[in-house]
């Protein structure tokens, strides 16, 4: 029997209000303006590059080996945000992009950069992995998806594109700058690049997440920085030409909140000429999380926030944009097609999927053997969001077969699962922790800790699993529970430390549905809904 649907939705983005002023006399409407509170999104977006056409804010992030990726996002007051869609459905690039012989864990599409230029907006991005190489691809309407690749150029690390004013292209890397021929197929001049300034004495570590813009004439090219044994910090490069010479000045150092210093970020204007930054921070298990900073102009100079400090509350003066779709968002799997929110966990394989062969439910097959999550094709994701958020998966466990494994979880390079197992003709819900060694070069599976923390007989072909998430301060905790009727719950696991691990898949905690096989193919689970709960304080 078709179960019901109904779940209570918490909007990601909350409460927008209109802030009008009125008088006793003469009456005057105060230009609308949208509140922001900080983090913008209180989820996994990290190395942000955001462009403007007209009213129309675009933001790309980066989601590594995540598939479709490269996610574009749309705004028109900065502050609410909606899914567009992705760069690319996949990459080809070696057969670990399919789980095959390595992984991509913590690699693929990483820190990307996206223009909008006479009509047409440009991405490009570098994936950290073999054959290195950069791509960039072009479209002329984002809200379509019909992104289409230009070209597979040299490799750029976290590098960032400029059309300058007489239409030259350049590509900027920590302190080195390109200049692309007009098809984007090759580097004109030095193909070693131009070397634009010398690391100075306090520079003794990282520089890198580049974003230049162009002002007035002058090019400010906005990275973190890094030194050995000190914070982390924002830096601006300023130049009256291309090729230099930069001065340099520190523009945030801040550990907003308590948490970690934070930076790696750009620049971008309104309409109106105001201009704004969008920086990332580290937020532990969720992952790192947009924020949002107002920013004055000093002696040709960029001034964030309070000084170099970054605010809770603000208002933008733009009006509040409704968003058509939120970052994360419940899908009932009724419609033709997954929602834009979902992303599998590297290149799908097609045929073991679908939401035609049973109405109203995705089927997951079993098309590969595996011996655990992280080598496991077709695990759908989503990400978690704080300060809190819950979701329940409902499963119909008929079609799986001896050995077969599917589940709900807290999926990170430290997993907590629920998972269904079958044994012979007994089915059993267990909860487990896994954590994942990769070789660092390939980033091949080299072994999963696993360990069993309870488990249950079932006698029900019907599951409700849920988990409930809590990334407050201090918090990265995750509950566990499930249900046979959606009344009654019991739990399988409280507090379980969610990790974020730069080592291991680099990435905040996602919900993650399964299905995979240990003995042979043929299997199947049937996933009736998935209902999040999200923004709960």
């Amino acid at each position: 029997m078709k179960i019901k649907k109904s779940f209570y939705i918490v909007s990601f983005y909350g409460f927008i209000g209109l802030n009008l002023l009125s008088a006793q006399v003469n009456p005057v409407q105060k230009k609308q303006e949208t509140p922001f509170t900080n983090p913008i999104i209180w989820a996994d977006a990290p190395d942000l590059s955001v462009t403007r056409n007209g009213s129309d804010f675009y933001l790309v992030s980066t989601t590594m080996h995540l598939m479709p990726g490269a996610p574009v996002m749309h705004s028109k007051d900065l502050v609410h945000w909606e899914m567009s869609g992705y760069v690319f459905d996949r990459l080809n690039d070696n057969s670990r992009y399919d789980l095959l012989d390595g992984t991509v864990y913590g690699r693929g599409q990483w820190a990307s950069s996206i223009r909008y230029h006479k009509g047409k907006y440009y991405v490009l991005f570098s994936p950290n992995d073999e054959p290195f190489r950069s791509y960039i691809y072009v479209t002329g309407n984002p809200e379509k998806g019909s992104w289409k690749l230009i070209t597979r150029s040299r490799h750029f690390h976290d590098a960032s594109l400029l059309f300058d004013d007489d239409d030259r292209v350049y590509v900027f890397t920590s302190n080195k700058v390109f200049e692309l021929s007009p098809d984007f197929t090759e580097v004109i001049g030095n193909p070693e690049g131009t070397v634009v300034f010398q690391k100075d004495s306090s520079e003794t570590g990282l520089l890198e997440g580049n974003q230049i813009i162009k002002r007035n004439g002058k090019y400010y090219m906005m990275m973190i920085s890094w030194p050995k044994g000190e914070k982390r910090r924002q830096v601006v490069y300023k130049a009256d030409k291309v090729t230099g010479p930069y001065e340099k000045k520190v523009i945030l150092e801040d550990n907003f909140l308590g948490f970690s210093y934070a930076g790696q970020g750009a620049l971008i204007d309104d309409e109106n000429g105001n201009w704004y930054s969008l920086i990332f921070q580290d937020r532990g298990g969720v992952g790192r999380v947009p924020l949002l900073i107002p920013v004055q102009w000093e002696n040709d100079w960029p001034v964030l926030g309070d000084n170099g400090k970054v605010p809770l509350n603000g208002n933008v003066p733009l009006p509040p944009f409704k968003p058509k779709n939120n970052i994360v968002e419940s899908d009932e799997f009724s419609d033709k097609k997954l929602k834009i929110q979902w992303q599998w966990n590297h290149n799908p394989v097609n045929e073991a999927w679908s939401l035609s062969e049973r109405k109203g439910f995705l089927r997951l097959k079993t098309g590969r053997i595996a011996d655990n999550i992280y080598a496991a094709p077709n695990t759908l994701t989503q990400r978690m969001t704080g300060p809190k958020s819950g979701a329940v998966v409902a499963l119909d466990l008929t079609g799986m077969k001896d050995g077969d494994v599917a589940g709900f979880g807290a999926f990170n390079g430290d997993s907590g699962l629920l998972e269904v197992i079958k044994e012979g003709s007994q089915k059993f819900l267990t909860f487990s922790t896994h954590e994942v060694s990769l070789d660092h070069k390939t980033k091949a599976i080299t072994g999963v800790k696993k360990e069993e923390l309870k488990r249950i007989p079932l006698t029900s072909d019907r599951i409700y699993l849920r988990i409930e998430a809590d990334f407050n301060p201090g918090k990265d905790l995750a509950d566990f529970s499930y249900s046979t009727d959606q009344k009654n719950w019991t739990e399988m696991a409280k507090d379980y430390k969610m990790i974020f691990d730069y080592r291991k898949l680099f990435m905040g905690s996602k919900f993650a549905i399964f299905n995979y096989a240990t003995k042979s193919t043929g299997g199947f689970v049937d996933v009736d809904f998935f209902r999040v709960n999200t923004g709960l304080k």
